[in-house]
């Protein structure tokens, strides 16, 4: 089945909008992901590396062309995503808390999954 560009965009918007907000919210240790983030255990710093990362993925998932490098991106939004919904279940914290992340998780696969063979390996 051959899907529109729309299918690979509307996922694709939805995650590099993450990315972006939520890199610019933990460069700013601003709530709502900085406190959440402290109320895992993780160290202040961590925000900053995180949204550093965050905000440099957004930016390469929309770049034309660079492949092997939205490769290394979706893996470490996938990494984040499951990170995120491992932390809260490890802390025996209410499931809708594991929504979020879960759903950016399955978001970002689709957008890897339905990508035009323009930004493929």
């Amino acid at each position: 089945m051959r899907l529109g560009p729309q299918a690979y965009w509307l996922p694709t918007v939805l995650v590099v909008g993450e990315c972006a907000i939520g890199g610019a919210l933990d460069l700013m240790r601003a709530p709502p992901f900085y406190p959440v983030m402290l109320a895992l255990g993780y160290p202040g710093y961590l925000a900053t590396i995180m949204g550093t990362a965050k905000v440099i993925a957004a930016v390469i998932l929309v770049a034309p062309r660079l492949p092997r490098v939205k490769e290394w991106a979706y893996a470490g939004v996938l990494i984040n995503m499951v990170g995120a919904a491992a932390s809260h279940a490890a802390m025996r914290q209410a499931w809708v808390t594991l929504l979020a992340p879960t759903l950016f998780a399955v978001l970002a696969l689709l957008s890897w999954a339905w990508r035009p063979a323009a930004r493929r390996l």
